[in-house]
């Protein structure tokens, strides 16, 4: 199964956020991952929202895991850390039946 990153984040220091941004790419190239959804225009739905979305797609799920856990990845949170405030899950996707 894949492995997807679902990112809801407030940058609240833009500038500095662009550290995290430069500095994530050697993880997430290393582990395969690619930006199916970075910002871009949305509607909520139900519930809360946060300014920016992202939804980030791995080969497999244990590759998404060991993204985040990887030295890479948490020297580029560390850049972001104290600029964004953000809520991220790690998640397996689903190959099962679909609606008719």
């Amino acid at each position: 199964m894949k492995g997807y990153w679902i990112g809801r984040v407030d940058v609240t220091n833009p500038d500095p956020y662009q550290n995290y941004v430069k500095a994530n790419a050697a993880a997430f190239s290393k582990y395969g991952g690619r930006f199916l959804v970075r910002g871009g225009t949305y509607r909520v739905g139900e519930g809360e929202a946060r300014a920016r979305n992202v939804v980030i797609e791995f080969p497999t799920y244990e590759a998404a895991l060991e993204c985040w856990d990887s030295p890479e990845y948490q020297a580029a949170k560390a850049e972001r850390d104290g600029h964004a405030i953000a809520d991220i899950i790690i998640i397996e996707g689903y190959e099962g039946p679909q609606p008719a």
